[in-house]
């Protein structure tokens, strides 16, 4: 029989004793039965205890393994976690870096293209004066020799005769 059953038919007869005259708490129990009862309880108990601190040795063992495995676990999962936000700290810090190094070449581009707008455009201005004054000398050529060939100084008989310009 389990020994808590049997604890149960303990209580079990000393709730059915009859009462001492003149006393609540007091109650006469056969002696010879309890005493029977209590044996047979200590001897299935050393068993039962020693079943149950093996049980309960084994179980702390295995709550000591899984608290070494969770503890593990954490401190892969917590390298892990510095690992990647490490990595994602230079990751940032690397597309920082790119994004500044991408506007200050696109600040210099801008900028040397603006020289060279400048350059071209005053190369172009110097050019287009040379043209006009080139231009201004080749329409007041022209203008003196419609000039020399109204007053007839291009006629045949004077051709030994110097030029006026």
């Amino acid at each position: 029989m389990d020994p808590l059953d049997r604890i149960d038919e303990l209580i079990a007869i000393v709730e059915q004793a009859r009462s001492v005259p003149m006393s609540r708490n007091n109650c006469m129990v056969d002696r010879g039965e309890m005493i029977a009862a209590l044996d047979e309880l200590r001897a299935e108990l050393p068993a039962d205890l020693r079943r149950a601190a093996a049980l309960l040795e084994e179980r702390d063992k295995i709550m000591e393994a899984g608290k070494r495995e969770a503890d593990r676990i954490i401190s892969e999962g917590e390298a892990e976690h510095a690992r990647l936000v490490s990595v994602n700290e230079i990751t940032v810090s690397a597309e920082h870096e790119g994004a500044r190094i991408i506007a200050e070449a696109r600040a210099e581009a801008q900028r040397l293209r603006d020289e060279v707008d400048d350059y071209v455009d005053t190369a172009l201005a110097n050019f287009e004066q040379f043209l006009t004054r080139a231009l201004a000398s080749i329409e007041r050529g022209r203008d003196k020799m419609h000039a020399l060939r109204e007053i007839g100084t291009f006629a045949g008989d004077e051709a030994d005769r110097p030029l006026p310009f």
